[in-house]
């Protein structure tokens, strides 16, 4: 029923708005004052509505994602043989942990609508970044691209959910992706070395691969 008012509400706005568009110009200072008066009220509007389902549906992928990530980015360590990896995935995950938590306590910033506190930073964000820049730093952009995406669809979950603010959400990104470079070194490097020879005025560069 909330949403079937709101569609109305809606189609009114813009029905007035194309009838006021033909009686004023659109350039007029008064013009410009009615739309920027809408725009305000219609935003105070959506952002003090109670989540729908579709809200709800988008928290709860992003919890989904909260555990997904990190676990495809520690069994997939596991799975191709990367023990180093998997180690340092650990130590990323445990200071990002250690530094979420701890930052949480000593600020203690209310959450949006007063929805509880300890929001700063975003423990979903951050737990999702640290395992997205551990993927793309370790195994490449190829695999870092939609880990991070997953990522910041995490991030966008826990505003729409009303339990975190922008701030929050760029707090909790950088502290993962922080934890996760500190750790990490890139797989192929570490398997690839670079020769250089010389005889009689020739050089030679090459490649050497360790299976």
């Amino acid at each position: 029923m909330l949403h079937f008012n709101f569609k109305i509400s809606l189609d009114s706005i813009i029905n007035f708005a194309k009838d006021f568009k033909n009686s004023i110009a659109l350039n007029s200072p008064k013009t410009i004052k009615f739309i920027g008066v809408a725009t305000l009220v219609l935003v105070s509007f959506l952002y003090s509505q109670p989540l729908t389902a579709q809200n709800k549906a988008i928290e709860t992928t992003g919890d989904i994602i909260l555990f997904a990530l990190p676990a495809t980015a520690f069994s997939s360590s596991l799975i191709i043989g990367d023990s180093k990896g998997t180690f340092q995935f650990s130590k990323g995950f445990v200071l990002n942990q250690a530094l979420t938590i701890g930052i949480k306590y000593a600020t203690n910033k209310k959450r949006p609508y007063n929805n509880g506190d300890r929001a700063f930073p975003s423990g979903h964000t951050s737990t999702t970044f640290q395992s997205a820049a551990f993927i793309q730093r370790r195994y490449g952009w190829k695999y870092g691209i939609p880990a991070y995406a997953l990522a910041g669809f995490t991030g966008y979950s826990r505003i729409e959910a009303q339990r975190h603010d922008g701030w929050d959400i760029l707090a909790g990104a950088a502290i993962g992706i922080g934890s996760a470079y500190l750790f990490t070194t890139p797989y192929q490097k570490e398997h690839m070395k670079l020769t250089f020879t010389s005889w009689d005025y020739n050089y030679a560069l090459g490649f050497i691969y360790n299976f």
